[in-house]
């Protein structure tokens, strides 16, 4: 949900400000390394000091800054999410501002492993008139998703990756969004605590070599795709030619774009102006 779209919270108890060096000491002595940065956020999300004791318990305990404040910053955008539902990272920008460069007035976008909604969200913001549908076999994170898509009239859908979607979308998707789970499963337990203790497993493992998922996206992109429309997925660098060599096998063009800055690999793939899109 754009920030503007989330209820503002009361403002904070005049005598909480107070609070900041204590609330500090106590976050940093909890590992948190952006202390300070985080009270000033948990003294302005608290309405009591009550509230703000519980705020900085739950934060103090290690659960996601994120879930005890309610939402997470994207692109920009204020974005809500729960507890359990895949936080957006501020890598995945990267992969927005590359849909974003790529999208039209009015075009169609999906967002399949939606999570919270955070890349449909940015596109919808970005992209006037953009069609925005997206999907999840998350209960929450459909939740979440429906929030953050309601201002800009997105339809979100639950369920296993393209099978939710309206069967007239086939052909007609011109910016596909795949951030889809690329953690091989060996390497969940070596993920940081936040994500592995707190977010669902369906939202992080992406199989043996964690490509599982995105081969499925893959196979079945071409029927979706309109022409010269394009795929759009996030994976490490060392999984690039197997993605690579997926896409090239469904009859997809590949394109890596990477960020330095971001930390990120991301992965396109475009379906040709001629190709037969497969049975329908």
């Amino acid at each position: 949900m754009p920030a503007d779209d989330i209820p503002a919270t009361e403002a904070p108890a005049t005598d909480l400000p107070a609070a900041r060096p204590a609330v500090a000491a106590r976050l940093r002595a909890a590992g948190c390394v952006y202390a300070e940065d985080e009270a000033d956020l948990l003294i302005s999300a608290a309405r009591s000091e009550a509230e703000l004791a519980t705020l900085v318990d739950r934060r103090a305990a290690g659960e996601p800054l994120e879930y005890v404040l309610g939402w997470a910053e994207f692109c920009g955008l204020r974005i809500a999410v729960e507890p359990t539902v895949f936080v957006p990272r501020r890598r995945t920008e990267f992969l927005a501002d590359q849909a974003v460069t790529l999208a039209r007035p009015g075009t169609v976008v999906v967002d399949l492993c939606c999570g919270s909604g955070a890349l449909a969200a940015a596109l919808a913001a970005a992209v006037p008139g953009a069609a925005v549908h997206a999907t999840d076999i998350d209960p929450a994170a459909v939740r979440c998703a429906r929030r953050n898509l309601a201002a800009a009239g997105g339809q979100v859908y639950q369920g296993d990756l393209f099978g939710p979607l309206p069967a007239g979308l086939r052909g007609r998707v011109d910016v596909l969004l795949a951030n889809v789970p690329y953690v091989p499963t060996g390497e969940v337990a070596l993920l940081p605590p936040e994500a592995r203790d707190h977010e669902a497993r369906v939202a992080l493992d992406g199989g043996a070599d964690g490509l599982e998922v995105l081969r499925r996206v893959v196979a079945e992109a071409p029927g979706w795709l309109a022409p010269g429309g394009r795929l759009l997925s996030e994976v490490s660098e060392r999984q690039v030619a197997a993605a690579t060599a997926a896409v090239t096998a469904a009859g997809l063009t590949a394109s890596v774009a990477r960020s330095a800055e971001h930390g990120a690999t991301v992965l396109v793939a475009t379906r040709p102006a001629q190709q037969d899109p497969g049975p329908r």
